[in-house]
């Protein structure tokens, strides 16, 4: 790079640093500056020219230099008023990465440079500080996202054939020796992992955050760093922690590579708040930029900050430019980057406008019309801590919502807890109480077990407390009601009866998931036993305790459970009554006249009110059909028994069959290794075990 570059108009469209092979365009959003410095970097690393961006159109800084190519670091320094009191907090000494960098070389050094006030001050944020932060400031990189996609194509599975693997890019192969480039994105798209995910019957892994982000002062304090990630600092950018060579085209190419084995990429993202934090928080970017612009502020107040997420501050989706940043960004990652969908971290701050919640807001109508999203799977965390944040069930189409419901009563009924037995029918036939409206599908209803947050399937029945010391903060955090059950013994046990009755336990309840109406989402390293020595909150834990153990550290590797895990997934996939889009809810079919769903007691005969109200009552037995109203043209003849049995062994009538059919016991999982087997009138189910009965023909032979 030459000293004599110049700068010309450029346009105000689109945002970020773009290159057209001749030279680059760079445009920024900023309401409330004063003036917009461009800074460029030399190789060396050293901030080598300054130049104002010339022209300043609707609030977009932009300006045009030819002759730069991809490769370039830059950033910003924002002219304007300093006064927190207002809701400004402009300080030009601080270096200020774009929001639109597609592409971040490396992370902050913490260093009191960063911070817009002096913070050995009594007023603290009040003051202002003129150090430069640029030696100690991450920065943008000028690329070229052009890839060469070759015949790439998009799985687009439908809901009812999806089965989500929740994973983090680096956790998930940390501890594979076999696989080369461990932790990063070409070890997650590597023929081992494809391999395990196919054998396993995933249909799409969904992603812990991937967007650039921080890693927090206070726990690198602790020795500790940001494992989840968060703590998003750009929105376009992959995180570079995950590349082996520093190149965007390794997350493209990860994701070719999952398409090529039929599996969708998720991502997780956060748009409800930036690792900034408070009004004592960093000055990395957005708050440099247009602090007033980009978050929400208190209005009486504008020095501090709404905090509906818990992080300290909110982005401000009520502003259009702050909208139309997020819904680039979706569109970038889906149209040049090709993932197939998104969980929403917080997901109700995104719709909460100032009359609170609204599931027209702005954003869902957004969403809800964009021709480019209307192809891929949006799914929210449905709740977060501000007022009114707990909405599940209230999103519109097309939205699919994390059901925690499902999660607590799923592991609630299999502890043994009274009167969550009615509870659990309701989440067993796709919680339709929650989810029947507005001509939603039952599979909206992501159901789960187990998640990043909290304890893994193995700690669930392996733990009754949380045992999080390692996290530094003195086990205060993480969630302390977990409905977890350590069946007798707190920790790892050599009792064989213990080991057994764990092993059933978790059998039983990741069958009832896979036998739930709904979407199903697992937890990477579950199926393999994997255990994070009872931590349910490793947010911070970026080494063997929070990675998935394949073996290695003897705390994992359970090929019994595995082979249940494919077992389980594949019954699934074979059975369509099990992933209906249409509810059951006990209507008369019009080809048979037969209702869709059945609740038996044990005698066979139907439940009454009363039963259901007997806090004693510690089964579910269910008979379900394809629904009633589904077209005669995907109608089937059969029929399907789930005895769900938290209790003593129980003897189950089983209804009369039509003539020339049977009931035959497809799974049992008190006797995992046992093939299908035509049933008796009356059969028997094991205490503390799931049944599940097939209505088939005569003729086939077992």
């Amino acid at each position: 790079m030459t000293q004599n570059l110049t700068i010309t108009a450029g346009r105000p469209y689109p945002m970020g640093a773009t290159f057209d092979g001749e030279g680059v365009n760079f445009a920024v959003f900023s309401q409330n500056a004063t003036r917009m410095t461009l800074c460029l970097f030399d190789r060396s690393g050293n901030e080598h020219l300054l130049i104002d961006l010339p022209e300043n159109e609707g609030h977009i800084w932009h300006g045009y230099i030819s002759g730069l190519r991809p490769g370039q670091q830059y950033g910003y320094r924002a002219h304007g008023p300093y006064r927190p009191d207002e809701g400004h907090r402009f300080n030009p000494h601080k270096l200020l990465l774009d929001p639109y960098a597609k592409q971040v070389a490396g992370h902050p050094i913490w260093d009191e440079s960063l911070m817009g006030y002096d913070m050995s001050a009594m007023h603290k944020d009040l003051t202002f500080d003129t150090r430069n932060s640029a030696n100690f400031m991450n920065r943008g990189v000028v690329v070229d996202p052009t890839f060469s996609w070759g015949d790439d194509r998009p799985p687009r599975t439908p809901m009812s054939e999806t089965v989500f693997y929740e994973a983090h890019v680096k956790g998930l192969t940390a501890l594979r020796p076999d696989i080369p480039n461990r932790g990063t994105y070409l070890a997650l798209a590597s023929d081992p992992i494809l391999e395990h995910l196919n054998n396993l019957g995933v249909t799409a892994i969904e992603l812990l955050p991937v967007h650039a982000f921080l890693n927090e002062q206070h726990l690198l304090d602790k020795g500790l760093t940001n494992y989840w990630g968060y703590m998003s600092m750009s929105f376009f950018a992959p995180e570079p922690r995950y590349m082996s060579h520093g190149q965007i085209s390794e997350f493209q190419q990860m994701v070719a590579r999952l398409h090529s084995a039929g599996i969708e990429v998720i991502l997780d993202v956060v748009y409800n708040h930036t690792g900034e934090g408070n009004e004592l928080g960093p000055t990395l970017s957005f708050r440099g930029l247009d602090n007033a612009s980009y978050y929400r502020l208190q209005e009486h107040n504008p020095r501090y900050y709404v905090n509906d997420t818990g992080t300290g501050n909110t982005l401000n989706v009520d502003h259009p430019m702050v909208m139309r940043m997020i819904m680039d960004s979706l569109r970038y990652w889906v149209e040049v980057m090709h993932v197939d969908g998104f969980r929403f971290d917080l997901c109700s701050v995104l719709g909460r406008t100032s009359n609170g919640f609204d599931r027209n807001s702005p954003f869902f109508q957004a969403v809800r019309q964009d021709p480019v999203l209307a192809t891929v799977k949006m799914i929210a965390e449905p709740w977060d801590i501000g007022p009114g944040g707990y909405q599940l069930g209230s999103y519109p189409p097309p939205w699919a919502e994390w059901n925690d419901k499902f999660r607590d009563q799923t592991r609630a009924f299999w502890r043994g807890d009274e009167g969550i037995a009615p509870k659990l029918a309701r989440r067993v036939s796709g919680s339709a109480i929650r989810f029947d409206h507005d001509a939603r599908h039952a599979t909206s209803s992501v159901n789960f077990l187990t998640a990043h947050d909290g304890f893994t399937l193995k700690d669930l029945v392996s733990y009754n407390e949380k045992h999080n010391l390692a996290n530094g903060e003195d086990n205060r955090d993480g969630h302390s009601h977990n409905h977890s059950d350590n069946m007798g013994h707190e920790g790892p046990s050599d009792k064989p009866e213990i080991i057994a009755a764990r092993a059933l336990r978790r059998r039983n309840m990741v069958a009832t998931l896979m036998l739930s109406q709904g979407t199903p989402l697992i937890l990477a390293g579950d199926e393999l036993g994997n255990s994070q020595d009872g931590n349910n909150n490793v947010y911070c834990q970026d080494n063997p305790l929070g990675w998935v153990d394949w073996g290695t550290e003897n705390k994992g590797d359970d090929p019994e459970f595995l082979a249940f895990c494919q077992r389980i997934i594949q019954f699934r996939k074979e059975h369509p009554i099990l992933r209906q889009t249409r509810f059951l809810h006990s209507k008369s079919r019009l080809i048979d006249g037969v209702p869709d769903l059945f609740w038996r007691k044990s005698d066979g005969t139907p439940m009454s009110d009363e039963d259901w109200s007997n806090p004693g009552l510690h089964y579910v037995a269910l008979e379900m059909r394809t629904a009633s109203g589904t077209p005669e043209y995907a109608a089937l003849e059969e029929a399907i028994i789930v005895v769900l049995n938290a209790g003593h062994g129980l003897n189950v009538a089983l209804p009369a069959t039509p003539k020339e059919r049977q009931w035959v016991r497809h799974i049992d999982t008190a006797r995992p290794y046992a093939s299908p087997k035509p049933a008796r009138r009356m059969t028997r189910v094991r205490a503390n075990s799931v049944v599940v009965l097939v209505q088939e023909a005569q003729s086939r032979r077992y």
